[in-house]
């Protein structure tokens, strides 16, 4: 009996304080967000990268250190600055114990990016091995880690470095499994920090990145110049940087940032740039335009310095500050009044830009009236349908749920693995269904191929029954801020009909949702081509050289399967391609890839170049025969 009375006993010896190293190994969602294996561009990786460099950018800001170095040989990464150097005493203090920083000082580190030193411990800690050198006035400290625990504290020694810091990882493939680094991914980040860091000079693998003009620059980038209404607006004032043009793609494009930190997920900057926008704009055509009329087709980038910013989580992709400082301004007051201003007086300076702007508004409106009548329709029928939509089989917890009060963090973890997966016919849906995570995975069937929406109005996503529904099933008709799903994962057979599917399937995304691609959320599914067993274990290849490199591990005559399609996996098997190993390729619009122009090269009239192009890249696929 008294046994079992000590299970319940609460004292002193209940209480278990986690060392930070075990803190962060056992909660790392809360310090870097999800784990990832490197396909989705808010991997954890990619934030490990980040925060390293947050802290260069954090110097560099300060005035010290003009260019960073990175590097990625494989899976190690080093990133070396010439800031000022971890002062020597500390460099073991900073790197692996929390709550250690120069940060806490506001007029040292007023509008910095990082706090506290946090995510430089967090690297440490999920890293199978650390290493940081400080060079600072001719001295040298190195310090070695694995997974958090100190292996080796070298002695201060003299050095002929400049100042700053050398920092070596390699990200743990316990915690990270599987895990590769997408250039691309990284490519956006970098040209980011340059953007909002004019003069910054940042190489990575020997590439150069750097941006004069700021967040002009970053427009220019991301827009088809050929297809903006007007010359993009570059507005720039004490602690805020604007840069607005309209084109002709559906959707808004805001990039928003805060103190050099990219917040994909927005937040107060950015609803206060979408208020004070709108609100410019009526006042200086002294119209009550309809606000979804205003935004239509924006391509726009804003930068604000906030003291001491208040992000939603440790990876900062969301503002949460109400006010630009301390009992200063209200972030809405300091964006709007900006815009109030230097929008208004631009416009009034530029009167052919004024013009340009209001025939953007006004056919937006024109659309918008247009399609309001099958709209309703259309909606209409949807509703109907979800109530016996057989074209989707949902999962328990959404993207856009509200999260509890209680473990918060866990449920949003949680949240972020709410997949759709989009299959072809019904033999695929099924064996998918019947294996998927109902907690998290639901399945969207198609009934053939999709129809190629290339050059079609938004009118067809109402008239077409299936584009109906699939955009209601994700509800993005309005925008991504209700989007039901994190990953869309585009689940064809790896044939001729299934390519064709994807494409017919990308089309329609890119032409009418392209937010839904541009930030991230659509992918691929890699499944198999080959199974190859023996009595004692059974490998799944994905291409020939993984069925090659199997056929060698086995030796003697193993036996051979070749998957056709989707609908020949068995669900028992399908149940490991779409687990925590699930193998996606995301979807990504590289630098100078703009939409318009890459649909119709694809999926336009039947030109020449594409003829060109699949003539000169024809490969004809064999398999290999083992000689026997």
């Amino acid at each position: 009996m008294a046994e079992t009375k000590d299970l319940f006993n609460y004292d002193d010896s209940s209480i278990k304080s986690l060392d930070w190293r075990e803190h962060i190994r056992l909660r790392p969602g809360m310090y870097i967000g999800k784990l990832g294996d490197g396909s989705a561009p808010d991997d954890g990786i990619y934030v490990l990268i980040k925060e390293v460099v947050d802290n260069c950018i954090d110097e560099h800001m300060m005035g010290y250190g003009k260019q960073i170095e990175i590097t990625i040989d494989a899976r190690t990464v080093t990133i070396r600055d010439y800031g000022r150097g971890i002062p020597l005493g500390k460099v073991v203090d900073v790197v692996s114990k929390i709550n250690t920083g120069a940060k806490y000082d506001s007029k040292a580190f007023q509008k910095s990016v990082g706090l506290n030193g946090v995510g430089t411990k967090a690297v440490n800690a999920l890293s199978s091995y650390f290493k940081v050198e400080s060079f600072r006035e001719g001295r040298v400290k190195a310090v070695e880690f694995e997974k958090g625990v100190l292996i080796k504290e070298h002695k201060e020694a003299g050095s002929t470095e400049s100042n700053g810091t050398f920092v070596t990882f390699i990200p743990d493939d316990t915690v990270f499994r599987n895990f590769h680094f997408i250039h691309e991914y990284l490519d956006n980040l970098l040209w980011n920090y340059c953007y909002l860091n004019a003069g910054l000079v940042i190489t990575f693998n020997n590439r150069r990145y750097v941006s004069r003009n700021g967040l002009l620059d970053l427009l220019k980038r991301k827009a088809n110049e050929d297809e903006l209404r007007y010359p993009v607006i570059h507005l720039k004032g004490e602690d805020i940087e604007v840069a607005l043009s309209h084109n002709n793609d559906y959707g808004e494009d805001i990039f928003s940032f805060v103190n050099g930190q990219y917040t994909t997920q927005g937040g107060t900057h950015q609803q206060a740039f979408r208020e004070g926008f709108v609100k410019t704009v009526r006042e200086f055509y002294k119209k009550d335009y309809d606000a979804a009329d205003i935004r239509q087709s924006i391509v726009a980038a804003v930068a604000v310095r906030v003291q001491e910013p208040v992000f939603e989580s440790q990876t900062k992709t969301k503002l949460g500050s109400q006010a630009v400082s301390e009992g200063g301004e209200s972030m809405k007051n300091f964006v709007g009044n900006f815009l109030a201003k230097e929008l208004d007086n631009f416009l009034h300076r530029n009167p052919s830009v004024a013009d340009a702007l209001k025939k953007r508004i006004e056919q937006s409106e024109k659309e918008r009236k247009e399609l309001s009548g099958i709209r309703k329709l259309a909606n209409e029928r949807a509703k109907k349908a979800n109530l016996h939509n057989k074209k989707l089989r949902d999962c328990r917890v959404h993207y856009n749920d509200e999260p509890p009060s209680k473990n918060k963090e866990a449920f949003i973890e949680y949240q972020n693995k709410a997949t759709i997966f989009i299959t072809e016919g019904d033999s695929a849906s099924g064996s998918i269904t019947k294996s998927r995570n109902v907690e998290t995975q639901a399945v969207f069937s198609l009934r053939g191929k999709p129809l190629n929406c290339f050059g079609l109005t938004k009118k067809v996503v109402y008239e077409n029954e299936e584009f109906n529904l699939l955009q209601h099933a994700l509800n993005i008709e309005d925008g991504l801020e209700g989007l039901r799903y994190n990953n869309v994962v585009i689940a064809t057979d790896a044939d001729v009909d299934g390519m064709h599917i994807r494409l017919l399937l990308m089309t329609f995304f890119l032409q009418f949702f392209p937010d839904l691609v541009k930030q991230g959320h659509v992918f691929i599914l890699d499944t198999p081509l080959f199974r190859v067993r023996n009595k004692q274990e059974t490998i799944y290849c994905y291409d020939e050289a993984e069925k090659q490199a199997a056929l060698k591990k086995l030796g003697g005559k193993p036996e051979i399967t070749r998957f056709k399609g989707l609908g020949e996996i068995s669900p028992e098997e399908f149940g490991r391609f779409i687990g925590d190993d699930m193998r996606v390729q995301p979807v990504i619009l590289e630098q100078g890839d703009h939409i318009q122009n890459l649909l119709e090269y694809f999926m336009g009239k039947n030109t020449m170049e594409r003829q060109e192009f699949i003539i000169d890249n024809l490969r004809v696929e064999m398999d290999l025969v083992e000689e026997g």
